[in-house]
């Protein structure tokens, strides 16, 4: 019965049907109660969509009234005269609320609300049969109550007999039979008017507590909310103080000491790996004295001059040796003048720290050199970080000028737009060739093709040294610079909204030369370590690399959200 009556009720006031609609989606609703969800008297404005499984209907939708639903719904609720019809109830607020109203089980011929539930009798009774129940004396002793659909309710459920009494420790009502056999034996029990009035009378003293308590709440609630204004005020307003005093100093400041502390620590790297390149060097001379050294001992010590002159002319040793001098280690090389720059630039910072910032070095980006676009000549380290010309086989030596500018290698990133930084590490190295090109050539051309702009022609940029001097080159015209110190490291600034190229000394960060550059390709960092003449110039072209380099644009546009 319970699975009929759902199906007869409105999913929106949970009531019967009136009037009944049937949507395209097969959910039905009263005519009013679609009305007010759509919010219009009429179907010819929308949105229209089912509050039930929530899809959109079409907004040309009519209304029709379910006619075989209606009659379902009125044989259900009254005309079949199951006990039940449909009235008005007032609630509390004013408003009316639908229910099923009892009849009484007596009136057979015409059914007649019941006004009271006989308990004894299990029955609902009206006006009439209530008087003749307590008229007769045989039913004078039967309990009637208000009215209820559900009698057993007011029962025990194991015994069938009345609820009278009321288990102090179970806190249930119960009937005499559980008090004296039942579950509650031995249970202090109370009459219901007696547990009733003990628990209003408790239930009254509660209230008068949670009043008190309510009023105290609320003053409290007061006493919080003006103390909770003057928080906010009093945090607003050293917030905005100190925020002004802070904000704009801590994360550049943090950030900079970091970038300070990385760039000190990759020229450490740096610093300490040439110097054990040059220790190796060093050591293999050794050990050549050495051999050297004991040959000619052996020899002293041949006591037949027959056997000596063969074994000195058979060596070459006729005549006195001619060796190379040892190659003595330039001082200036390991000056640590790049971490005096650090520690005046840091100095000027607590003089003037916001004509400081951003440095270049905020910009520093780690390109990565793309062995696809190497000249067959060069060699690219396994972390594409270094480029260096191809130790030749001495049948396949070549003789070609230092500067050729066809040994070139390109850089994995390109940059449209912003500002980029890098670095390339030189040191002592004496022919190099540094600068950017851009992707107007084609990477599935060979390198040799892709690569042999560098500094010739009008899309190609960059900084020449050949032992000492140093000339920007540019469609194929050339300009000497006056360097003060020699460069151990190249710095490139690419300012593209401003349309410039900069070339520095990375350690003094002293500018070089600045180029116009105006194009709208894309610009590619270009690497030439030029020709190793008789392992004059193998050193490599070095990218300089930090780790977790500080993202300038990022912590710009954090700061602006």
């Amino acid at each position: 019965m319970g699975t009929i009556e759902q199906t007869l009720k409105c999913p929106v006031c949970q009531d019967f049907f009136t009037e009944p609609v049937t949507l395209q989606c097969g959910h039905n609703f009263c005519l009013t109660c679609i009305q007010a969800v759509w919010e219009t008297d009429v179907s010819t404005e929308g949105p229209f969509f089912c509050p039930e499984c929530q899809i959109f209907l079409p907004s040309d939708l009519t209304l029709e009234i379910n006619t075989d639903l209606q009659t379902k719904v009125k044989d259900f609720t009254g005309d079949r005269h199951l006990g039940e019809a449909e009235t008005q109830k007032t609630t509390p607020n004013g408003a009316t609320k639908p229910f099923l109203t009892v009849y009484c089980d007596h009136c057979i011929e015409k059914p007649s609300v019941a006004i009271k539930t006989c308990l004894t009798c299990d029955a609902s009774l009206c006006q009439a049969h209530a008087q003749l129940h307590q008229q007769r004396s045989v039913l004078r002793e039967h309990t009637l109550v208000e009215v209820t659909r559900d009698p057993l309710s007011l029962k025990c459920r194991e015994h069938r007999d009345e609820l009278k009494l009321f288990c102090m420790e179970e806190r249930v009502p119960v009937c005499c039979l559980c008090v004296l056999v039942g579950m509650h034996k031995h249970h202090k029990a109370s009459q219901l008017h007696e547990a009733t009035a003990d628990f209003k009378s408790m239930l009254e003293t509660s209230i008068n507590q949670l009043l008190k308590r309510r009023c105290e709440a609320e003053h409290a609630i007061k006493d919080l909310e003006s103390l909770y204004m003057q928080t906010v005020k009093s945090a607003a307003d050293f917030r905005e103080r100190i925020s002004d005093k802070y904000s704009r100093i801590r994360v550049v400041l943090d950030a900079d000491e970091r970038l300070m502390m990385q760039i000190i620590d990759a020229e450490e790297t740096y610093m300490t790996d040439w110097l054990e390149t040059q220790r190796g060097i060093v050591e293999t001379q050794i050990k050549e004295i050495d051999r050297f050294r004991a040959s000619s001992k052996l020899l002293l010590q041949e006591t037949n001059d027959l056997q000596f002159l063969q074994q000195i002319t058979a060596q070459n040793l006729c005549d006195p040796l001619d060796l190379p001098p040892v190659q003595t280690v330039n001082g200036d090389l390991c000056d640590p003048e790049k971490l005096r720059t650090v520690e005046r630039l840091v100095d000027d910072l607590s003089l003037a720290l916001s004509q400081h910032f951003p440095r270049m070095w905020s910009y520093l980006t780690l390109p990565a050199l793309d062995v696809k676009t190497a000249h067959p000549k060069l060699e690219i380290s396994q972390d594409n970080k270094q480029v260096y010309w191809r130790r030749q086989p001495a049948s396949e030596r070549l003789s070609p000028q230092p500067y050729d500018s066809q040994y070139s290698v390109l850089a994995q990133e390109s940059f449209m737009s912003g500002q980029y930084y890098w670095e390339v590490i030189v040191q002592d190295k004496p022919f190099w060739m540094i600068g950017v090109t851009t992707g107007s050539f084609d990477k599935k051309d060979s390198p040799a093709q892709s690569s042999s702009s560098l500094g010739v022609n009008s899309t190609s940029w960059c900084i020449y040294h050949g032992d000492g001097q140093y000339l920007a080159c540019h469609d194929t015209q050339e300009k000497q610079l006056s360097v003060a110190k020699r460069v151990r490291k190249l710095g490139i600034l690419a300012n593209i909204q401003k349309g410039e190229l900069s070339f520095y000394n990375a350690d003094t960060m002293t500018l070089l030369h600045s180029f116009c550059v105006q194009c709208t390709e894309p610009l590619y960092p270009m690497f030439n370590p030029c020709i190793d003449m008789n392992g004059v110039n193998k050193q490599p072209l070095t990218l300089f690399w930090i780790k977790d380099p500080w993202n300038w644009h990022a912590d710009e546009s954090e700061k602006q959200t």
